[in-house]
């Protein structure tokens, strides 16, 4: 630390040492989030083992009230879900309709994933982490090797997804008719209620899946059809601290349903319908 001020007090250009200054400030500022984060969910962890504020505050040297202010001061433990620093959500393009690839076409998103984006740009938010979004090319080539990074793609639209996906034994998206979801250990089939009769419902893929390098995870979401992904947010929403409780940072998969308003796309319940799965490795 005492060596980054050292070389930002030696910029002789005052608007870059005050440019520099800011960005070393912005960097230490998350390592302080994340401390406090860190803090925050151990003393949760001793409380949870059975030990009293007052035998914490006497191995910690402070007040019993400073440790219950310690106990709600900072992140919730469960930001380390989505990472340490900005969040990257990449979601699935496609060309603009009525245009193929020969015409320069923008790259679109569906109305869903923007939604997505935004319901969890909010989420966390409030666990102070910023949030910033790209559109994966219709070509479905992506970057997964980079951290602090959700994925809404469908395997259909990325074959480098499709091809992570294969790599999980316990749930499989499938296609026969149409697509749907397969629970591998229990032979169970989830399809979309909205292709088997029509109704405001859809079954979505959550998980935390290897990057290709080895070095690391990233958070999947991906549904039968698109509202299916917001289900998977929804449910993200209501349920995350107690999925971070179960699984932390470790790889696992589960499928979730939702059920949502036809007319606005709200989702308006969703609820997981399988067990976590763990993955080993």
């Amino acid at each position: 630390m005492q060596d980054d001020m050292e070389k930002v007090s030696a910029i002789t250009d005052p608007v870059d040492r005050a440019k520099a200054a800011i960005d070393l400030m912005a960097r230490y500022q998350s390592h302080v989030n994340e401390l406090s984060r860190i803090r925050r969910e151990a003393i949760e962890e001793a409380q949870a083992a059975g030990m009293t504020q007052a035998a914490i505050a006497a191995r910690l040297g402070v007040s019993r009230g400073r440790v219950g202010q310690l106990a709600s001061a900072g992140p919730p433990p469960e930001r380390a879900f989505f990472g340490t620093d900005l969040v990257t959500v990449s979601m699935a393009g496609m060309y603009e309709a009525g245009k193929g690839p020969d015409q320069n076409p923008s790259e679109v998103v569906t109305r869903e994933d923007l939604n997505n984006f935004e319901h969890l740009r909010r989420l966390v938010a409030g666990m102070k982490l910023d949030a910033q979004y790209e559109v994966i090319p219709p070509t479905g080539i992506v970057n997964l090797n980079r951290d602090n990074h959700v994925v809404i793609c469908g395997p259909r639209r990325s074959p480098i997804v499709a091809q992570v996906l294969e790599g999980d034994d316990s749930l499989r998206f499938a296609k026969d008719t149409a697509w749907h979801l397969v629970d591998r250990v229990t032979g169970e089939t989830y399809r979309s209620p909205f292709d088997e009769d029509g109704s405001a419902g859809d079954v979505g893929y959550l998980g935390r899946l290897p990057r290709l390098d080895g070095k690391g995870t990233f958070i999947y979401v991906a549904g039968v059809h698109a509202i299916g992904a917001s289900g998977v947010v929804h449910f993200l929403e209501n349920n995350l601290a107690e999925l971070y409780r179960e699984v932390r940072i470790r790889r696992f998969s589960t499928l979730i349903s939702c059920r949502y308003d036809p007319k606005t796309l709200e989702v308006l319940e969703s609820r997981r319908v399988t067990p976590l799965y763990r993955h080993e490795g």
